[in-house]
């Protein structure tokens, strides 16, 4: 296997979305996208105890264009949409939502997040749909914990959880629009582990705590994406101390991209579209009891 270099180091600096803090290293200046992959938010957030679980969280918003995607580290998320969805999943788990012609959703804490421990760690990635597939009917894929097929290293220091695609000979349940693989992997300080990935595929690796070296780069520590170039079919990892990663690669869609607040779409005139389709009730009403 010949090893791929590191592009770029992307740094998840903190901002502020409505109020949650979050840190956000990708879109960046320098960065707008790694196709296919347009946003990644890492969020770990005490939840309220003085607001019912209920009215925490995010209200309903609408998306287009997209499948806004959850990765639940800890705590758990309640999901409702306007096409009927409603269902909790809890940390271990995912949430993956193609967003399609126009959807509503909420995400809220669960109802018994306080007994969980109170706090919520997500990430939430947001990945481009093909032109062709954008005004598809919107779909809803919840993932428990349980339910997710893992793989273990050959050294048993690193557990992968697969969500999408194929990881290491595992095929994860989840049908993506974009050809993708996604997981998630827990390291063991000295953990090793080289992963194949498609030549053709753009890939990277999120870091949500720990510290890891990087086959033929070094040492990358928390709160980092590593975006790798093109130049070979896998990478390899070790593990300094205990380190949490989501594991990304995917076909790059190589079309232009428009995107405005909740909706990504291909031209401004789409855009346009969007804002009124969803001012017109086309995406649906969310009204959570």
């Amino acid at each position: 296997m010949k090893f791929r270099s590191v592009s770029r180091l992307l740094y998840a600096h903190k901002i502020d979305m409505g109020g949650m803090p979050v840190r956000q290293p990708l879109p960046t200046q320098q960065v707008q996208q790694i196709d296919p992959f347009l946003l990644l938010h890492h969020a770990d957030v005490k939840a309220p105890s003085h607001i019912k679980p209920d009215h925490a969280g995010i209200g309903p918003h609408p998306h287009r264009g997209f499948s806004p995607v959850t990765f639940i580290f800890k705590g758990g998320v309640h999901h409702r949409d306007s096409r009927g969805n409603d269902s909790t999943i809890y940390a271990g788990g995912a949430q993956w939502m193609n967003a399609g012609m126009g959807i509503l959703h909420s995400e809220r804490p669960p109802h018994d997040i306080q007994e969980r421990g109170g706090r919520q760690e997500i990430i939430q990635l947001w990945i481009n749909t093909p032109a062709k597939n954008k005004m598809d009917q919107p779909a809803y894929f919840p993932l428990a914990p349980e339910e997710a097929p893992a793989f273990t290293s050959n050294d048993g220091k690193v557990i992968g959880k697969i969500f999408s695609g194929d990881v290491m000979g595992v095929k994860g349940p989840i049908p993506s629009q974009t050809n993708v693989n996604a997981a998630t992997l827990t390291f063991k300080q000295a953990g090793k582990i080289s992963i194949p990935l498609p030549t053709h595929h753009n890939a990277l690796i999120y870091l949500l705590d720990g510290k890891l070296k990087v086959d033929g780069f070094g040492l990358v520590e928390q709160l980092h994406i590593v975006h790798f170039d093109n130049d070979g079919d896998g990478i390899s990892l070790e593990a300094i101390d205990d380190t949490r990663i989501l594991l990304l690669s995917g076909q790059p869609l190589n079309e232009p991209v428009v995107s405005h607040g909740p909706f990504v779409m291909n031209t401004q005139t789409q855009i346009m579209e969007a804002m009124r389709d969803y001012q017109m009730g086309k995406m649906g009403v969310l009204i959570e009891e």
